[in-house]
């Protein structure tokens, strides 16, 4: 459940715990807004590698995974874990694929209300609605680089699992480089996105949940 839950942050592309010196309140937050929308409805597609970390309260060490990530509207995500283990997690529409050494499954979201969560936070995301996501209040700040979306669950159910979630995004292309988790338990989750390709031809086999 976890790692499916850690899709939020694949599928947000359409953050380490970022320290907040730098950053002040948006200019003009409408502005941002529908810049961000605008850009996410022009994305396609996107390819990207990705590095995660989790850090442990209990623990001084921190695990790293790395990987490639894929997008394809409309909700479509392709999320393998390479190393130091392969994971491989797939969602398509409301359906979704999970794959390790052990075991190859499918599943639907239709019914799970926490999973329906999740699916629309992804396709908030990737859509640019994120910020009218009733699930979460939002902050957002910027520096002279960056925008910093700072998501707090408002949602019994998402409460559970997050504290905060936050959205590092590039000025440049507004596109999501960062995504920070942090758990009610005190763990955190980061991922971060390189090598980003947008509106690369991914064939729709890529996201078979068969």
């Amino acid at each position: 459940m976890r790692r499916w839950i850690i899709m939020i942050a694949a599928c947000c592309l359409a953050l380490q715990a970022v320290a907040q010196n730098g950053f002040k309140p948006v200019s003009n937050l409408e502005q941002f807004k529908q810049q961000f929308a605008r850009t996410a409805q022009q994305t396609q597609s996107i390819k990207s590698d990705f590095v995660q970390e989790k850090h442990l309260s209990l623990l001084s060490d921190k695990i790293t995974s790395k990987g490639k990530f894929w997008f394809k509207k409309d909700n479509r995500v392709r999320m393998e874990y390479q190393s130091p283990t392969y994971y491989l997690m797939i969602i398509n529409g409301k359906n979704v694929r999970i794959k390790d050494s052990r075991s190859d499954k499918s599943i639907s979201t239709g019914g799970n209300k926490l999973f329906e969560q999740i699916s629309r936070i992804t396709a908030d995301c990737v859509q640019g609605n994120v910020l009218n996501n009733r699930d979460f209040t939002a902050k957002v700040l910027e520096s002279d680089k960056q925008y910093l979306l700072q998501l707090t669950p408002v949602a019994k159910s998402m409460k559970e699992f997050f504290s905060t979630i936050e959205l590092l995004v590039d000025k440049k292309d507004l596109g999501v480089t960062k995504i920070v988790m942090h758990e009610a338990s005190g763990d955190r989750t980061e991922m971060i996105f390189t090598k980003k390709e947008l509106n690369a031809a991914i064939p729709d086999e890529m996201f078979a949940v068969k």
